[in-house]
């Protein structure tokens, strides 16, 4: 019996800048992650605590590598952040939590890395550099799974 596949949830609410990661992390090895993209932070919120639409664990797998913008509708990047590292499961609250924001600020970064992110990427405007960061954030993730597995 072969493993789930790696499932990547992306947090975007730049259609744009959705469409481009999503496509960006398939690039090298389509089979080797899944992609799901909620728009605002209500629905990561409701995906990654399985309410609503999300109710059923096959409708919400927890994901390997959470990519989330930090302003974001409905609810906030570092309010969602907060709540899953503030989560009673281990298994989410250990999640890899990537920030991808166009935010350079220094308060931004600082508030990110307080909140408990794994890392923050600033993204750059260059649509060839933005493919490329994130194909290569992509395979370095993957890497660094299979390696934890």
């Amino acid at each position: 019996m072969n493993p789930p596949l790696p499932l990547v949830l992306l947090v975007e609410d730049d259609l744009g800048h959705a469409e481009l990661t999503t496509l960006a992390l398939m690039e090298d090895e389509p089979k080797a992650k899944v992609v799901h993209h909620v728009s605002d932070g209500e629905a990561a919120l409701d995906y990654l605590f399985r309410r609503g639409d999300y109710a059923h664990a096959d409708q919400s797998p927890c994901p390997h590598l959470i990519l989330m913008d930090l302003r974001l509708p409905k609810v906030d990047g570092l309010e969602v952040l907060k709540e899953i590292k503030a989560s009673s499961d281990e298994t989410l609250r250990r999640t890899p939590v990537v920030i991808m924001t166009s935010s350079e600020a220094s308060r931004d970064t600082a508030d990110a890395y307080d909140g408990g992110a794994n890392s923050y990427i600033v993204k750059p405007v260059d649509y060839e550099k933005y493919s490329r960061l994130v194909a290569d954030l992509g395979r370095y993730w993957l890497i660094w799974n299979c390696r934890a597995d």
